[in-house]
């Protein structure tokens, strides 16, 4: 049976910079408060003329490019975003035409920051299938067109950014091995963004139930591949919140340095923030080819989801 293997890897970040100490000039924070309370030192910001597709094209650009395929050779283009250029056309059509691809399948995902893992197993089971050979999987956010810059428990948190995958057909014995995906619409009070207006948060709520839906669905999606923890060579969790982080590597009994986090850089970047984090790991060789790696996360609706994969 055919597996989809990630066969390249693509991120951009805008180059505005929003550090702790330009947040204490606006807000009644300080760059101790935010750090001890989220592990952010600071957050890249987008222009306010700039779109999602905008800061997703550079990333899709890269990872297409890294994957030695071309643009005309992508099948699907799925974008998880809850930041979009439009209610309609999606943002996967906007990106495809940028990037010059030959009229493929285009759709958004919105499933916050659990989007980007929603889309690897959407675009997973088109190439298991057989629908599909090559599929570009991206998560791109604004954030910072949604945030409340007077509110403290939020503004502080988020940042823009993208981060690109390609998912391409392959034999070999590699590729997404397992995936958990979850949601519970009874919760969606705990991170919401009503249309128009500006996102909402209830901190605690949203930590317990962070930490707990990551848990379940890691444990859950190691079983389904039939792999330990000791066999994962690293946790790559969605990057909300550096305390969250560290609680799911306590509830999963393995040491920090096993688990990813690039937080203090970049701030929450929603459904970008799981593949920026995986393109810097792998820059970094925090991990390999034909290594096993476990992404997980959690987001409004509520959603979660873990993925098991052999790079």
């Amino acid at each position: 049976m055919a597996k989809a293997e990630i066969s390249g890897l693509g991120m951009y970040v805008p180059p505005r910079t929003i550090t702790n100490q330009d947040l204490e000039k606006i807000l009644d924070t300080s760059d101790e408060w935010i750090t001890t309370r989220t592990g952010i030192k600071q957050r890249r910001i987008a222009e306010e003329w700039e779109k999602a597709s905008d800061l997703a094209l550079p990333a899709a650009k890269e990872a297409i490019e890294n994957s030695g395929i071309s643009p005309k050779d992508i099948d699907a283009v799925i974008v998880a975003t809850s930041t979009p250029d439009m209610t309609f056309p999606s943002t996967a059509c906007f990106l495809s035409d940028k990037l010059g691809c030959s009229k493929p399948m285009a759709f958004d995902i919105s499933a916050a920051c659990s989007g980007f893992i929603y889309g690897l197993t959407v675009g997973n089971s088109f190439i298991t299938s057989g629908q599909f050979n090559n599929v570009l999987v991206v998560g791109a956010e604004v954030f910072s067109q949604i945030i409340d810059w007077g509110d403290r428990s939020t503004a502080v948190i988020f940042g823009d950014g993208a981060g690109a995958v390609v998912l391409s057909k392959t034999e070999e014995e590699k590729g997404i091995l397992s995936a958990v995906m979850k949601s519970d619409g009874s919760h969606w009070g705990s991170l919401y963004c009503p249309v128009g207006e500006k996102l909402r948060m209830r901190g605690r709520e949203t930590f317990k139930l962070a930490i707990k839906s990551m848990e379940t669905a890691s444990k859950k999606a190691l079983s389904k591949a039939g792999i330990s923890l000791d066999d994962i060579k690293l946790v790559i969790p969605h990057q909300a919140n550096i305390r969250i982080i560290n609680a799911l590597a306590e509830r999963l009994e393995i040491p920090e340095e096993k688990v990813f986090s690039n937080i203090h850089k970049y701030g929450n970047t929603s459904a970008a923030s799981i593949p920026i984090a995986m393109y810097e790991a792998y820059k970094e060789k925090k991990f390999q080819k034909g290594d096993y790696l476990l992404l997980t996360a959690f987001g409004g609706g509520l959603t979660w989801g873990a993925v098991v994969l052999k790079f």
